[in-house]
């Protein structure tokens, strides 16, 4: 049975859907006022790696990630820019997906965008007011008053007392308390701005995911995700506000990703530490930083560094090298195999990827020593369960990194070797292979012929 890591109960859970079958999951998308980085990134290939899964399993999974499209950042950014606010969270929508597909992530089910759903957002809020969990403020704004709900703190496992005591947000004398947050912020000169009963304004940041979880799953939903930066306070503030409009629980099981770090730092554009998807896509290939993120526990810290990244497609390279000269053979998993049963075991258990990854390379070794068409094929679909080894392996192979030749340059350097060998002349076709290694280029000589691959 699969189970997951609910941060909601500190633990694992057996994995039990609220509908049999059947799957619904929301996960926090991104704020778009500029290019995704490698964090961003991680958080697109874990869920889409959650998603793949449970579908493998036999799930139906309906999966909805937002976008927020109105926020400080984007405002901000816009007028920077001297450009309207939908032409840049349209082009950063556009950058986004084309990011999340080089990467291999399959688009979600929904994938809404705040702006569209401030009315629903406006129901909520009027709601919380009336169940006196929210107020409006003498400044046009409406704040949640989280004392008033008593689970607040039980995502973050702190007491009222002790997130007071850590709270450093200079004091809002609009507010009835420090931790109250805002659910609608009044108008400012020049910015955009929607009717509400309480003025012109503009949704908070929390209640959009909400009221957009409420629009396709109603009050109670299977698995909510997101960034370990989102459990406090973003997600704190969406179970405050979900189950204090609907007075019922709001998601079974809440999952989130680890950081990415930069010298032992987290990745974020605050702290301008941060490498765009697209500056990581330069340098190389997809498919090899797909790997990097998935081959670490989703919830473990991952260390970015060229390092790593080079080690990862070393990784990559020797499991593709398996596949090698091997027919391509479509085939459907038997769960019973000892590996495939091995990598079940290992994925049911809170999408250990680490460990699913490990018997991919145990298979390799085997398909590498038994050149079974079968074990191939095994091992090609395994991978193809996280979004891996379906490449052609030749054209992989000879495609991991920049050089000074190109293939139809490399394919004469090769005629001119054997040319040379055949004549007799060693010492040239030794030289031609020195130039081509020293280039990163390695040469195999096999039955039928010479084949090569960048190192």
């Amino acid at each position: 049975m699969l189970t997951i890591y609910n941060s909601l109960g500190r633990e694992k859970q057996a994995f039990v859907p609220i509908t049999p079958g059947q799957v619904r999951m929301y996960v926090c998308g991104m704020t778009v006022y500029d290019y995704c980085h490698l964090g961003h990134g991680r958080v697109l290939v874990v869920f889409d790696m959650v998603t793949r899964w449970l579908r493998a399993s036999g799930y139906a999974v309906e999966y909805v990630r937002n976008v927020t499209d109105i926020d400080d950042k984007i405002i901000k950014r816009a007028a920077e820019n001297r450009e309207s606010i939908n032409d840049l969270t349209t082009r950063f929508i556009a950058a986004m997906n084309e990011d999340a597909a080089a990467l291999g992530v399959l688009p979600p089910t929904h994938e809404p965008r705040a702006t569209d759903f401030v009315a629903p957002m406006l129901q909520m809020i009027e709601t919380l007011i009336e169940r006196g969990l929210a107020y409006p403020a003498a400044n046009g704004d409406v704040y949640y008053a989280v004392h008033a709900f008593p689970g607040y703190g039980k995502l973050s496992g702190k007491s009222l007392d002790e997130l007071r005591a850590g709270e450093r947000v200079e004091v809002d004398r609009n507010k009835r308390d420090p931790l109250d947050f805002v659910l609608w912020k009044s108008a400012k000169a020049g910015e955009p701005a929607w009717e509400s009963p309480w003025g012109a304004g503009r949704p908070g940041w929390h209640i959009e995911c909400s009221a957009m979880g409420e629009h396709y799953f109603g009050a109670h939903f299977d698995i909510h995700g997101g960034g370990q930066d989102l459990q406090f306070p973003h997600h704190e503030n969406e179970i405050a506000q979900s189950e204090g409009a609907h007075n019922c629980s709001f998601v079974n099981y809440w999952m989130h990703n680890g950081f990415v770090r930069v010298d032992n730092e987290k990745m974020s554009k605050s702290l301008g530490n941060f490498f765009t998807i697209r500056e990581v896509l330069a340098r190389y290939d997809a498919e090899t930083i797909r790997f990097f993120i998935l081959r670490a526990h989703y919830r473990s810290q991952l260390n970015y560094s060229d390092l790593h990244l080079d080690d990862a497609r070393q990784a990559l390279t020797r499991l593709y090298t398996a596949l090698r000269d091997m027919p391509f053979q479509d085939i459907r998993i038997d769960w019973m195999n000892p590996y495939a049963a091995r990598f079940k075991a290992a994925m049911d258990d809170d999408f250990n990827t680490a460990e699913a990854m490990a018997v991919l390379f145990e298979l390799a070794g085997e398909t590498n020593r038994s050149r079974s068409i079968q074990d191939a094929a095994l091992l090609r679909a395994l991978g193809g369960v996280l979004g891996l080894l379906q490449n052609d392996p030749a054209a992989y192979l000879q495609s991991l990194s920049n050089s000074v030749y190109s293939a139809q340059q490399i394919d004469q350097l090769i005629i001119d070797r054997a040319t040379a060998r055949k004549s007799k002349n060693f010492a040239e076709g030794d030289r031609i292979r020195k130039q081509l290694m020293d280039a990163g280029i390695v040469l195999e000589d096999g039955a039928q012929g010479t084949t090569w691959r960048r190192e």
